[in-house]
């Protein structure tokens, strides 16, 4: 990071935007700093940020079913978080017709434990609740679950899980 985020005062606060198709390669290097960091990484760097950064500004073109946002200082991004919108099967009830996925939910170590990431979720909820969302389902690690529980987030027991996992090839 080029800017010291130790240091913020209100008015030098990250400013959260949405991510646009330029911001796929800074995107795809905090990709690669959160999964590296929980794991042995096994495709070359240089090839993995060459495929992420090409299907992030796949995504960050259509915005139908995916949604970026990003914390940036001093022209640098320092977070962001995914959403993917799940559109439903149309519904006769009063009930809205979307689900939304959090994922990819990462803050740049030298940024965290100043609420950067509440107030990036709080945007991601503002969205969802304006834009007819029934539910946001996300898998927390150990170390988020509290932030999604002061946000609201409760761990369901009407979900069911099946993990399909393909080993390498």
């Amino acid at each position: 990071m080029s800017g010291n985020p130790d240091h913020l005062s209100d008015s030098d606060a990250p400013k959260i935007r949405f991510a646009e198709p330029a911001d796929a390669a800074a995107l795809a290097e905090l990709r690669y700093a959160l999964r590296s960091s929980t794991g042995t990484a096994t495709e070359p760097r240089s090839d993995f940020l060459a495929r992420c950064t090409a299907w992030m500004e796949d995504r960050l073109k259509d915005e139908q079913r995916w949604r970026c946002w990003v914390a940036e200082h001093d022209e640098e991004l320092i977070g962001a978080v995914w959403l993917q919108l799940v559109e439903k099967i149309p519904n006769p009830r009063a009930e809205t017709e979307h689900h939304a996925y959090v994922t990819n939910f990462y803050i740049d170590e030298a940024a965290r434990g100043r609420g950067l990431g509440s107030r990036l979720l709080q945007q991601v909820i503002e969205w969802c609740r304006s834009h007819d969302v029934h539910a946001v389902i996300l898998w927390p690690t150990e170390r988020s679950r509290s932030l999604y529980q002061r946000h609201g987030f409760a761990v369901r027991e009407d979900i069911m899980e099946l993990i399909i996992d393909s080993p390498p090839k």
